[in-house]
């Protein structure tokens, strides 16, 4: 059964679920910032997806960046599967731009959190539910 990493629920907002994908709002408003968790149990790499899932989970990211980045008018997408704090397969899907808090360096350990209020939360989620799951349907 599918259990979300305990770290990956303290430091995310849940947005919704794909067809294969949870998806998740990184608590760091600096950034629009998803996160792509499939849900299948004990996987640590994308690797571990059988091929059905593979293809499914790269529909899926590539849908997610198109809107985010059609959404959000950013400048760069960064993909990626870093898994050495938190092993559950998870994929961050982060739209950068030139001129964000951590251009042009990575964002893992540069700044700390802006944490969303619970308003700018509320409205993230629902404007991010808007945009991949109202458009896609």
């Amino acid at each position: 059964m599918f259990e979300l990493d305990p770290v990956l629920a303290a430091d995310t907002l849940v947005v919704g679920d794909l067809p294969l994908c949870r998806v998740l709002l990184m608590n760091d408003s600096q950034y629009p910032w998803l996160i792509l968790v499939p849900r299948r149990p004990q996987l640590v790499e994308l690797a571990d997806l059988d091929e059905q899932d593979y293809l499914q989970f790269c529909a899926e990211s590539r849908a997610v960046a198109i809107a985010m980045m059609k959404h959000c008018a950013g400048h760069k997408m960064n993909i990626g599967a870093l898994g050495n704090v938190v092993a559950q397969l998870h994929i961050h899907h982060i739209v950068r731009f030139h001129d964000d808090p951590s251009w042009p360096a990575p964002v893992w350990g540069k700044l700390p959190a802006v944490k969303y209020t619970d308003e700018e939360a509320a409205r993230q989620v629902a404007q991010l539910q808007q945009v991949l799951f109202k458009e896609s349907a």
